[in-house]
């Protein structure tokens, strides 16, 4: 990142959607508790400590909120108990039981789950929220490893997928409404990074946000958060 320098008189503008994936799921499940805490602006991964662990959020330890940030980012990708006990570094009963007691206070989530595996076996493909498929013709007709790969791509894909429906739509929102001065130079993953002369960062910094959060009406609000820098290291 250090290496992307800006030219005398501008500075490099980074603008990321904030938890993107769990905002997504939150609104593909309908999960009550994920739409509560987003629409509260509460730290998600604080609010999901507090659930899993069963103390109030101020009272949530830093090493609970690490445990609730991998719980939540590592069910997206579809991670079972082996795979949490290997990313937290404990037994695996004990990832098993954060993983129930997840399910248990986030059911929809749970729900969700279930039934897009379930469409998915019997179509052969999921979704984006913007109707692209992706085809899992191993869902029905792979062996056990392979058939376990691809349930955790149906539940995954659609919410990758979709985030990546959204960065593009942001790019074609926010090339829109820029200037020769301004340039989108790179995206990466949920990120756009701009160069822009100083004059314009502020300009940059109050619009390419609502310009972002824009681009689709979700039951969560999209947030996108601006760094600012002399390179994309110190901006991001």
């Amino acid at each position: 990142r250090q290496a992307f320098v800006a030219p005398a008189g501008s500075r490099i503008v980074s603008a990321d959607y904030s938890q993107i994936e769990l905002r997504i799921m939150a609104h593909l499940s309908g999960d009550t508790g994920l739409l509560d805490a987003f629409a509260q602006g509460s730290d998600i991964h604080r609010a999901t400590a507090a659930e899993v662990f069963g103390v109030a959020p101020a009272e949530v330890s830093s090493e609970q909120r690490r445990y609730a940030k991998v719980i939540n980012f590592g069910l997206i990708y579809g991670m079972g108990a082996f795979g949490l006990s290997q990313s937290l570094g404990i037994e695996q009963k004990a990832a098993k039981d954060y993983i129930e007691r997840y399910f248990a206070r986030f059911a929809g989530v749970k729900r969700y789950m279930d039934e897009t595996k379930a469409s998915a076996a019997q179509k052969g493909y999921v979704e984006t929220y913007f109707g692209r498929r992706i085809y899992l013709p191993e869902i029905k007709g792979g062996s056990g490893p392979r058939r376990a790969g691809a349930e955790r791509q149906a539940i995954n894909a659609p919410m990758q997928g979709t985030a990546a429906d959204l960065i593009k739509l942001a790019m074609i929102a926010v090339q829109g409404a820029l200037d020769r001065e301004r340039k989108v130079i790179m995206q990466v993953h949920d990120e756009l990074v701009f160069e822009v002369p100083d004059a314009e960062v502020n300009w940059v910094r109050a619009e390419v946000p609502k310009l972002m959060a824009g681009v689709a009406q979700f039951s969560v609000p999209l947030l996108a958060e601006v760094g600012v820098g002399p390179n994309w290291d110190q901006a991001h």
